[in-house]
């Protein structure tokens, strides 16, 4: 594909117009909104897990999880825009996963919790 009509996929696709790929339309959810979802503050703590090796784990990303801190779908009604965090290791252990999903390292908690602007906010269902 010549570079001119590979630029013009991507600036329609960027567009949130349908584009072309892997010989399948698909439509892009970006520039549907004026402003992308942002997660909700699901707890202002970490989660401490115990990961096994192998198994599959997807992070809820958006908050809206009543699963914490994993993903039970709720995304898709609450935040379509944001999907979970999917990921698998090698070897089991413990870790503490982010609550408060505003981690600069997802889905580990970095201690953002701590922060003012996590502390001060009001959870989901509380007065």
């Amino acid at each position: 594909m010549p570079a001119l009509q590979r630029l013009a996929a991507l600036v329609t696709l960027v567009s949130g117009a349908c584009a072309k790929a892997a010989g399948r339309w698909v439509r892009s959810s970006l520039g549907t909104s004026s402003s992308p979802s942002r997660p909700a503050i699901a707890a202002k703590h970490p989660y401490q897990v115990d990961l096994k090796a192998g198994k599959r784990y997807a992070w809820c990303a958006c908050g809206h999880s009543k699963k914490q801190p994993f993903c039970d779908g709720s995304h898709k009604r609450a935040t379509p825009d944001l999907s979970p965090l999917r990921f698998q290791l090698e070897e089991a252990k413990s870790a503490w996963l982010c609550g408060c999903k505003h981690t600069k390292s997802p889905p580990y908690c970095d201690g953002t919790h701590k922060g003012e602007f996590i502390q001060k906010a009001e959870l989901p269902g509380q007065p």
